[in-house]
């Protein structure tokens, strides 16, 4: 089994920057690609960001290319999610997801394991 719980999210204004992390509880975290999905009200969970176990490699939607970065330290069993020039759009419950498999999924079905959400509201 493996926890991850989100910390971070918070109140922001249009334009604002805001990093949030999720901390894992597992012993193969460099194994699994890791990602960031959302839930803005009233629309089905999206794929948002993922990185590979080793954090050579990662994808995004295309709404959220230039202005968010996922990285990761296996040191710390931690996944990040930098979130720069945020919209209103971007308003969402922020979840991270674990795989059981180094290399990247798009879809929620491609992960196993699912944190509790972190709540991001922009205002504009």
């Amino acid at each position: 089994q493996v926890q991850l719980v989100e910390s971070g999210g918070g109140l922001v204004q249009a334009g604002d920057s805001l990093r949030i992390s999720c901390a894992a509880s597992s012993r193969t975290f460099g194994s699994r690609a890791m990602a960031w999905f959302r839930r803005a009200p009233g629309k089905d969970r999206e794929f948002v960001a993922a990185i590979s176990g080793s954090g050579g490699s990662t994808d995004y939607t295309s709404s959220v290319k230039g202005r968010f970065t996922i990285s990761r330290d296996n040191a710390k069993n931690t996944v990040y999610l930098q979130m720069n020039s945020l919209k209103a759009e971007d308003t969402a419950v922020y979840y991270c997801a674990a795989r059981g498999q180094p290399w990247i999924g798009l879809t929620t079905a491609d992960y196993a394991y699912w944190g509790q959400g972190t709540q991001v509201t922009v205002s504009s």
